[in-house]
């Protein structure tokens, strides 16, 4: 029997977030409101007057009402108003929040036991009973949550553990747990058509209203089983406009203000700015099937033509991260893995490059990132210039995805996020890189590749998992049919009074219980200093 135990320990950050798309509604975000800069007004245990509201400027409306089941679960994580059994650290392991310790008693079960002490915004009682039954709606819901695609999941309950079976041994099954769309609610949230979080999450702040696609307010919930909220309450608004989002942090309208665009960055006080390295890679997929890249020496000569530092400079305002491989600083250890002997080694087997003189391939992206067709037009002058023969086909995602899931390209340029709900990169290696892999660009079907990402896969969280990833990362990157150009930042903006907002990688956390201001707009909406 292999039991691994996690010890219990109290926790005031919550998970939240996954990736935000950009939105589709125009929206834009009222420029006034009263703040103060008086650090004189700040005030209570966690340093901040405890009747500060922050506010935020959201990049995305509500797609589904705020149903956990959607993408819109990460918004009520990064307000910490919904909690999951197992929260991550900064590494991405799992570590307790509403349960406090789990083990895993054979190769399929797995018992979490539920902390003590916690109630519902409703003022119900946190149980086994109520966590399982949300975990149940979960798994009994159209569509089903990501992060249980391809898992078989069955719920129990033994006292006050709730026990989890899988079909399969799953031994990321607590990272899982970590994902927003498994936030545990009470009972009341399920009563009706659709899945409600107003009143019936568990984290310090209580969502009280939503207005539509406009705006959500949450309140302080006094009786947090953690450390009380340091803010009175959220007022957050939801804000697609790029330019609209730039112009409240300039006004001081928004304390904190989501994805900044890189073009509104010039005209906005460095100090407020705050960049932050994503999990999302710009990589060239080439495709090993057919075409000229179906050698691997043409593919070797492509990746010694990028000048990635130009592609950065030019399409990115000097704001991305240059890659050395698929996994970039959103993951800082894997800055140390990647250092040691065996991946070398691995990296030393690519092919030579080959000479290339009037090489035709065609080149695909897309339109819905702004970058990507400036990224393609550089990418096409550095492979000319290298001796390929270069034709672009740019068109939205929507039309253009299919073909290059079909092989339709010589090369294509995408931006990909590299870890999903889990934290863990490993489904995204399954998914773009093995031979039976849902979205395999490149075409590749390579047994070194299939057996390094098996292997990954079937490790347990913590050092050896990260271990075989990067052994893994480097099996494909000696294949050339993935060329890493750059990992994406986002910028968050905040204005000077704001203090410990999260600027979270991952997108799961934006406020927490401390988050505070030094001086700010208080309930009334007046001065804190009037």
């Amino acid at each position: 029997m292999t039991h691994l135990r996690q010890p219990a320990r109290r926790r005031t950050l919550t998970p939240g977030t996954g990736l935000l798309a950009a939105g589709a509604l125009a929206l834009t975000l009222p420029l006034s409101g009263c703040f103060s800069t008086d650090p004189a007004d700040s005030a209570g245990a966690a340093g901040g007057s405890d009747d500060q509201r922050i506010s935020l400027a959201m990049m995305q409306p509500p797609r589904s009402g705020l149903n956990p089941m959607s993408d819109d679960a990460f918004k009520l994580s990064r307000w910490n108003t919904a909690e999951t059994l197992v929260a991550l650290d900064d590494a991405s392991d799992p570590v307790p929040l509403l349960a406090t310790e789990w083990e895993q008693t054979d190769e399929l079960t797995w018992r979490f036991t539920i902390r003590e002490g916690v109630t519902f915004h409703d003022g119900t009682e946190l149980t086994a009973e109520a966590a399982a039954n949300s975990l149940r709606v979960a798994t009994e819901s159209t569509p089903l949550p990501r992060i249980l695609d391809g898992v078989d999941l069955q719920v129990a309950v033994d006292g006050d553990q709730v026990v989890l079976t899988t079909g399969t041994p799953d031994p990321l099954l607590p990272n899982r747990l970590s994902s927003p769309q498994l936030s545990i609610l009470s009972e009341a949230a399920y009563d009706g058509d659709t899945i409600s979080p107003v009143g019936t999450g568990t984290g310090p702040f209580e969502l009280v209203a939503v207005d539509g696609t406009s705006s959500a307010t949450l309140d302080r919930y006094s009786d947090y089983w953690g450390t009380p909220a340091a803010a009175a309450g959220i007022d957050a608004d939801f804000v697609p406009d790029g330019t609209a989002r730039a112009a409240a942090l300039r006004t001081g309208t928004a304390n904190v203000v989501e994805t900044v665009p890189a073009g509104q960055a010039a005209s906005i006080d460095e100090d407020l700015l705050h960049e932050v390295p994503m999990p999302r890679t710009n990589t060239l997929y080439l495709n090993a099937e057919s075409g000229p890249f179906a050698d691997p020496a043409v593919r070797a000569a492509a990746r010694e033509a990028i000048d990635r530092a130009q592609i950065i400079a030019s399409a990115y305002e000097g704001r991305a991260d240059e890659a050395v491989g698929l996994l970039g600083p959103a993951l800082p250890w894997t800055l140390e893995e990647r250092g040691g002997p065996e991946y070398h080694a691995i990296l030393a087997e690519r092919a030579e490059p080959a000479a290339v003189d009037g090489v035709r391939i065609n080149l695909g992206t897309f339109t819905d990132r702004a970058e990507l067709p400036e990224v393609a037009v550089l990418l096409e002058q550095q492979l000319e210039a290298a001796g390929f023969v270069v034709e672009q086909d740019v068109r939205e995602y929507q039309f253009i995805e299919s073909d290059a899931l079909e092989g339709a390209f010589d090369a294509f340029i995408l931006s990909r996020a590299t870890i999903l709900d889990s934290g863990d990169p490993v489904a995204y290696f399954g998914a773009d890189f093995t031979c039976d892999g849902g979205f395999n660009l490149s075409q590749l079907c390579d047994e070194d590749v299939d057996a390094a990402i098996a292997k990954a896969s079937q490790a347990p969280a913590g050092d050896g998992r990260r271990a075989a990833i990067m052994r893994a990362e480097a099996e494909i990157l000696a294949t050339d049919t993935a060329i890493p150009l750059l990992h994406e930042r986002v910028i968050q903006g905040e204005t000077g009074g704001v203090v410990d907002a999260v600027r979270d990688p991952r997108e799961r956390t934006l406020v927490t219980a401390e988050t505070r201001l030094e001086g700010g707009r208080t309930e009334s909406g007046a001065d804190a200093d009037q």
